[in-house]
């Protein structure tokens, strides 16, 4: 906590296991509270692509905890940014009890316009306790493209939609209608946004009223001691951490196609981690600047938000996160960068490199900590996105989705997956039966890509291969990348198959799939393909047994045992059946 709030407000000692109830519950709130958003929103990106964030935030901004599935984009940075847009612009005194305020800044958040922050303060007996915050990923807030941030090409922010500084929303328990009628005019699903915006908005009055709860059974000593001590225990926890990583600099590099207007210029990846034993620095400097296409972040929502993604993944994964685990954490890049581009860029598609970065942080990693870290994993969206106006109902819509794909293997066990990226956290794939029932089109085929998983001793994870059949003229939108850099092996372990695509044209006219906006015809099919994760070992050292269940499972080939392995099976003709010699 605050060390400055805690010492003004004389915070009492509590009496341990009331302290302990105390923590568990404030955890336990923003987790209900996000089954409920997920229960009650009206579009699949909130229901299904699970792309928001719950929290309790305190007086002062700092994230206390935020819920468990939240998008890990969103970890420890996004809400409490948020709020602190809130108290530098109104003053914690014009912060009424029953306000909710909501911000979509660029320069406040670092992210794209979509990404929504609604927060609500919480006032007991004339004390500030903190905030209750929900950040949601709005389906369309205006712009030149269906979707907003989803225009794989747009070259500036204000082509990606409107952008909110941060504002009243309520005001002391009144809804200010006119401010939801600004919102309502502002995109083209008004039915899908208002009920994403109403279950946010519930969502926000719920946790305000749950944390009141807490208070009045355990008083505000409780609560501000319970704060006080979450923000210790997990700054000390992250040092412990930090005090185990071995001194010294370590480097990663990694690289995107481009960013959809600069063709085939690649974005650059090289990452620098400096590790002294008491501090952790994520050093960006060497990473590309800011590129003209939509692929930047702000500072906060790149740079920082992708350092914290990485060392919470590796370092602390097993606890709730606490703004205190980044006491120790220092990360340096100088303005205009990819990851720390000026608000007037194009901010879109800024999360579809998260994954990478943090991949590319955690290679870092492997020279200090070479059992924790896996290897390459596909490490991108792969966002999609079909709109159109369905000729069935008449009803104009917009389907987003994104690929999942395979994990890098471990030292000690083949890759997982396939799996949404590290950005994603526990994120679904949205199931085929539902957008067959809601969209005009059909996906003929999902399928685990036979081959894709880097060999090794330990195999890589599997990527997915999507095939659609078109019904009807539509538009697609691809951001797809990592083509030409795939899922990285370690340890003398072979990469993963990269990411690719193409449109096949009812007339069997073929088009390689890249970054943009395409027309679309009745009996196109599109055809998408996730990467596999990288392997780690050598391949010659995999075990018979394993490779044979490979084959037989249809993960690995007859050929691909033959090529990547370099082992003939008998009766190699009979796919899927044949034996391995005896080890």
């Amino acid at each position: 906590m605050n060390k400055m709030l805690a010492s003004s407000l004389a915070v009492p000692a509590v009496d341990p296991i009331e302290l302990q109830i105390i923590r568990q519950r404030l955890i336990a709130i923003p987790n209900l509270i996000e089954k409920n958003i997920e229960r009650t929103a009206f579009s699949l990106l909130v229901q299904e692509y699970k792309d928001y964030a719950v929290g309790f935030v305190d007086a002062r901004g700092q994230l206390v905890t935020q819920s468990r599935y939240s998008l890990p984009a969103f970890v420890a940075n996004a809400l409490g940014l948020g709020v602190r847009s809130g108290l530098a612009a109104f003053g914690e005194k014009a912060m009424r009890d029953g306000d909710v305020f909501f911000v979509s800044d660029a320069e406040v958040l670092g992210g794209h316009l979509n990404d929504i922050c609604m927060f609500t303060p919480i006032w007991i007996e004339g004390t500030l306790i903190g905030f209750f915050a929900v950040i949601v990923h709005w389906i369309d807030v205006g712009g030149a493209t269906a979707g907003s941030c989803l225009a794989p090409t747009a070259t500036e922010l204000s082509q990606e939609g409107i952008q909110y500084p941060v504002m009243r929303l309520v005001q002391e328990g009144r809804r200010l209608d006119e401010i939801f009628r600004l919102i309502a005019k502002n995109t083209r699903f008004p039915r899908l946004l208002m009920g994403d915006v109403e279950a946010q908005l519930g969502g926000c009055a719920m946790g305000r009223e749950l944390v009141r709860e807490v208070v009045a059974q355990h008083g505000q000593a409780g609560i501000l001691a319970a704060i006080e001590a979450m923000r210790a225990d997990s700054s000390q926890n992250m040092a412990r951490a930090i005090r185990a990583v071995p001194p010294g600099t370590y480097t990663a590099s990694s690289f995107f196609d481009d960013d959809g207007v600069a063709l085939d210029q690649p974005i650059k990846v090289n990452v620098k981690v400096v590790a002294d034993g008491e501090t952790l620095t994520i050093d960006f400097s060497d990473v590309s600047d800011q590129v003209p296409g939509p692929f930047n972040s702000g500072r906060d929502g790149g740079a920082v938000a992708t350092a914290r993604m990485a060392l919470k993944f590796l370092l602390s994964s097993s606890t709730p996160v606490n703004e205190g685990e980044f006491d120790n954490v220092r990360v340096e890049i100088p303005d205009g960068k990819f990851l720390s581009a000026g608000p007037e860029a194009a901010h879109g598609s800024g999360p579809n490199t998260h994954a990478s970065v943090v991949d590319t942080i955690l290679r870092a990693f492997h020279e200090a900590l070479p059992d924790m870290v896996p290897a390459g994993h596909h490490g991108i969206f792969g966002t999609h996105t079909i709109t159109g106006v369905n000729e069935r109902t008449g009803e104009r819509f917009l389907c987003m989705d994104a690929m999942s794909g395979g994990w890098g293997a471990f030292a000690n066990s083949d890759g997982p997956g396939p799996f949404r990226s590290t950005a994603h956290g526990d994120v679904r794939d949205v199931p085929v039966e539902i957008q067959e029932a809601l969209y005009p089109y059909r996906i003929e085929t999902k399928r685990l890509r036979e081959d894709s998983g880097g060999p090794g001793r330990f195999r890589g994870g599997l990527g997915v291969e999507k095939v659609y059949r078109f019904l009807q003229p539509l538009t697609l939108m691809n951001k797809l990348d990592r083509t030409k850099c795939p899922p990285w092996g370690l340890v003398g372990g072979g990469p993963g198959k990269p990411a690719g695509g193409e449109v096949i044209r009812a007339s069997g006219e073929r088009h390689p799939l890249r970054k943009g906006i395409l027309a679309v015809g009745k009996d196109d099919v599109l055809v998408i393909s996730s990467g596999g994760g990288g392997g780690h070992g050598p391949a010659s050292e995999r075990t018979a047994d394993r490779l044979n269940a490979d084959v037989l499972e249809g993960y690995v080939t007859v050929e691909g045992a033959l090529s990547d392995y370099g082992i003939v099976l008998k009766n190699g003709a009979d796919k899927g059946q044949g034996e391995l010699p005896p080890a």
